[in-house]
């Protein structure tokens, strides 16, 4: 039905107090995967409520720095329900795959009929089982918070990106506070020859008003 400011509002406090449960400081993964479990059938809806524009902004992005061409192969990591990859199905990006640590946020994004493969895989400093060089862009929205997505993570998204490739990801500006090591990763591994940004940009109204940023990268 119609959504009126009224039931916006109202889904408002359960939407934060979900997000704030499951982003909480000293959170264990088992933990994060236990409310994502009882979450993933309400998320969208959650998210919804919350105005979170992070899906399409990557997406915007990723088309804004590719031009016209539309045959990538994309891993949307920390895929969730897929809504990032929804947001990419409707540029045209057609050749996708999700990789994410909840099997029940996964089959949420079964559902969206965007993806072509699921990787129930934990993102880190582990090695993924994809091999080296195997797509053209990796894309990810809101997976740097606490318990979830660390800065350790960065090397192995490289890995799996082919020389000339994307990586496209974005962040809560606020967290870059208590995530103030990713930049300078992301700056080490500019000064080492992994790969180079493209753009930085500050994008309002991300999260719950809040601002975002998306970066681009080339891999090299």
């Amino acid at each position: 039905g119609r959504v009126t400011l009224k039931s916006k509002m109202a889904a408002k406090p359960a939407a934060e107090d979900m997000r704030l449960k499951v982003t909480r400081p000293g959170i264990q993964t088992d933990e994060m995967l236990d409310i994502y479990k009882t979450w993933a059938k309400e998320y969208d809806k959650d998210l919804n409520a919350e105005e979170y524009t992070g899906p399409r902004k990557v997406a915007a992005a990723l088309a804004r720095t590719l031009g016209d061409r539309r045959d990538v192969r994309i891993l949307d990591v920390a895929a969730g329900t897929g809504l990032c990859g929804q947001e990419l199905s409707k540029l045209g990006f057609t050749d996708l795959d999700a990789l994410d640590a909840s099997q029940d946020m996964l089959d949420v994004a079964k559902t969206k009929n965007v993806y072509k493969n699921f990787l129930k895989d934990f993102l880190g400093p582990n090695r993924l089982d994809i091999e080296d060089d195997t797509y053209d862009v990796v894309t990810g929205s809101g997976l740097f918070a606490e318990g979830h997505v660390k800065s350790d993570c960065l090397e192995e998204l490289i890995r799996v990106v082919k020389p000339g490739g994307l990586i496209c990801i974005a962040i809560l500006e606020k967290h870059l506070s208590a995530y103030s090591d990713i930049e300078v990763r992301m700056g080490a591994l500019q000064s080492g020859g992994f790969w180079e940004r493209i753009s930085r940009e500050v994008s309002p109204g991300y999260c719950y008003r809040s601002n975002g940023v998306v970066y681009v990268y080339k891999v090299l």
